[in-house]
């Protein structure tokens, strides 16, 4: 059976990002995830870690800012989506990508999420794809020396509009471009059933090459727990098993009941099924 991580960014959003570390624990989850760590001090967030008995799976880098507040506040505030693919934000980039290996080293994370940005209207796509790679060549190469991976997203527009990387085979073609063998995939189910489809052959697909560094899910169309929706998840749970995926999968959807106390909790059904527990 796969091995689930809560994503504390959207689970348990009743309580404050710290106390969200024990609601997982007291679950059963065994690993997180989330957005950003940069609003706490790395320290204080590995404290959450190890008095939960977590493993920390995945964090992403910071989506812009080159200081401690824009850093923390920028996906709310200014609605950056990263710079990876973005000319003229390379150290920015850069600072962004630092920073997150820094945070990795005190959480033990073995992985970073680095977000390729919004692709303006009427911009250079090519020449946005060339700052995209080099960007990358360049972070892989750093996370290497850090014995980290880097890992990158395809992210459906309805949800982020203008989003630079949206497909699966693009997501590939620039890993091979980039030649880096810690870079790779974050396949998130929810994202590629809405942007393309035929999930359970695109997993058959990809997860072979082992190009593929986590999976995420959620139900489809409304992102809430994956019991709810169009997907059958307990069949793409098979599918994972059948190919060997040894990796984690990433539980990033929004509870149905919504902020309300165990409302996370509660609608964790689909979970005790899959596990058995």
């Amino acid at each position: 059976m796969p091995r689930f991580a809560a994503n504390l960014s959207m689970l348990y959003p009743e309580l404050p990002f710290l106390d969200r570390f024990a609601a997982a624990a007291r679950d059963g989850f065994k690993a997180v995830e989330y957005l950003f760590p940069y609003a706490f001090p790395a320290e204080q967030v590995r404290e959450q870690l190890q008095a939960n008995g977590l493993q920390q799976v995945l964090f992403n880098a910071p989506p812009g800012g080159t200081d401690a507040a824009s850093i923390a506040h920028a996906w709310d505030v200014a609605g950056m989506r990263g710079t990876a693919s973005l000319p003229g934000r390379e150290e920015e980039f850069r600072t962004g990508v630092q920073l997150a290996l820094q945070y990795a080293a005190v959480l033990d994370c073995p992985r970073i999420h680095l977000m390729a940005g919004l692709l303006p209207a009427g911009a250079d796509r090519a020449a946005h794809r060339q700052v995209y790679v080099d960007n990358l060549r360049w972070a892989a190469a750093q996370a290497a020396e850090a014995g980290r991976d880097v890992l990158i997203e395809p992210i459906n527009t309805r949800d982020i509009p203008g989003f630079f990387l949206n497909r699966q085979d693009d997501a590939h073609a620039v890993i091979a471009e980039v030649g880096a063998t810690n870079l790779k995939v974050q396949m998130d189910l929810y994202h590629l059933q809405i942007v393309e489809g035929d999930v359970a052959m695109k997993l058959r697909q990809y997860l072979p090459t082992g190009r593929v560094g986590h999976l995420q899910i959620a139900g489809v169309p409304q992102r809430h727990e994956p019991d709810l929706g169009e997907l059958n998840f307990p069949y793409l749970f098979s599918v994972i098993d059948e190919l060997g995926f040894d990796g984690w999968v990433g539980c990033e959807y929004r509870p149905a009941r919504g902020p309300v106390p165990n409302g996370t909790s509660d609608g964790l059904g689909w979970l005790r099924q899959a596990t058995g527990t």
